[in-house]
């Protein structure tokens, strides 16, 4: 189980640092863009830390409030259920 979550979280981080880089080369070039509800919903399902490394080497959102506030919000809610959980 624990090895299945750690997959997981691995995984969705990656997915979402990426996620944070196209959206950065779309808006570059003025393409369609990925919407923030969707950037923000790949933090709160486990990619915070992607999202929040996404931000710093994209140079993505860092504007943003919803972006440089909420994602480390959603990142020490989510290490706070972590630790909620294994004590």
């Amino acid at each position: 189980m624990a090895n299945a979550l750690l997959y997981y979280l691995i995984v969705i981080n990656i997915v979402t640092f990426l996620v944070y880089g196209i959206d950065k080369v779309k808006a570059k070039r003025g393409s369609w863009r990925i919407s923030e509800a969707t950037l923000l919903i790949l933090a709160v399902i486990g990619g915070s830390i992607g999202a929040l490394l996404g931000m710093k080497v994209w140079r993505h959102k860092t504007q943003h409030k919803k972006f440089k506030y909420g994602l480390p919000l959603i990142l020490l809610a989510q290490i706070v259920l972590i630790f909620l959980h294994v004590w």
